[in-house]
C-alpha cells in the first residue's frame, strides 16, 4: 500500500465519522494514528462529551467485528476473556469466548472496574493473546482497544495501574464543544441519531495493510535526535519522578510517522513530534508531587520541555 493510499484511507474514515461527530477533527486524526500503529486509545473526559459516540462511529466506519463492554465494579476478568464451560451433552469443556475476541473493543468507563479486572486486559493489549486454563489463544488482527474513562474525582472510580496506562499509546480528551459546535450538534441530533445511518468505508484488511506500510514514512536523523532529546528531558526534569521509558520513545516514533502520513506527508517534521508529545507521553509520567495527578499538569510540564529543546533547522532536515 502506497503512503498516499493510507492518507486517503484516513480521510475517508474521518469524513465518515464527521457525519456523526462535530468539531473533533484532531481527535479523529489521533485515533486513526492509533489504528494504523496498532496502538490503544484512552479517551478521558467528563460524562456526556461524546467519548462513547466517537468510539462507536470509528467502529462503524470499519467493516470489522466490534464489541462493547460496560465496566462496573462487579465485572470479573472472565467476563472479558471468556471461560471454559462444561457441556453435559458432549461430556467435555467448551470455550465460550469473551468480548476481547474482536477487532475493535470499546471498554466503556474502564476506570469503574476493579484493578484486578483492569489488569486482565494487559495480556490482550500487549501480546494480542489470551491465556485460558493453560491454553494460549491468539486474537485476530487488527485488535484495538478504545477505552473511555471519567476523571478520577468522579464517584466510584479506580485509578488505572501504571503498567496498564503504559499500554495505551494515546490518551486523548474530548473537551466541551464551542457554541457553534453545540448548535450543530443539537441540529444534527434533533430528529434522530446519525450513527444509525453511517456505513463502513474501510475493511479490517485495509487497516492491517496500513499497519505494515506506514513505517515507510521517512524520519531524518535530526528529527530522531530531536525526539530522543525530548524523551531524555522527561527523565531529567526536576518535577518528574519517572520519565518516559524506551517503550514510550518507540511509541512516540511510531505515532509521529503515522501522524505525518495522516497529514499527507511522506516525511516527519518537527511539528509532527510536537503534536504527538502530549498524547503519547503525558499519561506515562510520574511526578514527585503526587497531588499533581491531573493531565493538565503533565501537559504543562511537557510543553515546557518541548519549548526548551532546540528545533532542527530547515538545512538540517534537507541534508
Amino acid at each position: 500500500m502506497e503512503l498516499s493510499h493510507i492518507h486517503a484511507l484516513a480521510q475517508s474514515i474521518k469524513e465518515n465519522v464527521q457525519h456523526v461527530i462535530v468539531g473533533k477533527d484532531e481527535t479523529i486524526d489521533m485515533i486513526f494514528v492509533a489504528l494504523i500503529t496498532g496502538g490503544h486509545v484512552l479517551l478521558e473526559d467528563v460524562p456526556g462529551t461524546g467519548k462513547t459516540l466517537l468510539a462507536k462511529s470509528i467502529a462503524k466506519s470499519i467493516d470489522s467485528t466490534f464489541k462493547r463492554i460496560q465496566f462496573t465494579p462487579d465485572l470479573l476478568p472472565t467476563d472479558l476473556s471468556g471461560m471454559n464451560v462444561y457441556n453435559q451433552k458432549v461430556s467435555e469443556f467448551q470455550f465460550r469466548p469473551g468480548p476481547v475476541f474482536t477487532n475493535l473493543l470499546l471498554a466503556d468507563e474502564i476506570n469503574r472496574a476493579t484493578p484486578r479486572t483492569q489488569s486482565s486486559l494487559l495480556e490482550c493489549m500487549e501480546e494480542r493473546q489470551v491465556s485460558i486454563d493453560g491454553d494460549t489463544l491468539v486474537l485476530e488482527e487488527p485488535f484495538i482497544v478504545l477505552a473511555t474513562q471519567n476523571p478520577l474525582d468522579n464517584y466510584g472510580t479506580f485509578p488505572l495501574p501504571e503498567a496498564q496506562l503504559d499500554r495505551f499509546m494515546l490518551k486523548l480528551k474530548m473537551g466541551y464543544p464551542s457554541f457553534d459546535e453545540s448548535k450543530a450538534i443539537l441540529s444534527r441530533f434533533r430528529f434522530g441519531n446519525p450513527l444509525q445511518s453511517i456505513e463502513p468505508v474501510a475493511s479490517k484488511e485495509d487497516i492491517v495493510i496500513a499497519q505494515k506500510h506506514y513505517t515507510n514514512v521517512h524520519v531524518d536523523d535530526s528529527i530522531l535526535e530531536y525526539l530522543l532529546k525530548i524523551v531524555e528531558q522527561t527523565r531529567k526534569h526536576h518535577e518528574i519522578a519517572l520519565g518516559a521509558s524506551p517503550r514510550a520513545g518507540q511509541a512516540l516514533l511510531r505515532a509521529v510517522q503515522a501522524y505525518a502520513v495522516t497529514g499527507g506527508r511522506d516525511y516527519v517534521s518537527p511539528d509532527d513530534v510536537k503534536a504527538m508529545v502530549v498524547p503519547v507521553l503525558a499519561h506515562r509520567l510520574l511526578f514527585h508531587n503526587t497531588s499533581q495527578l491531573h493531565t493538565s499538569y503533565a501537559e504543562s510540564v511537557l510543553q515546557h520541555i518541548v519549548s526548551q529543546v532546540p528545533v532542527p533547522t530547515e538545512p538540517q532536515l534537507t541534508e
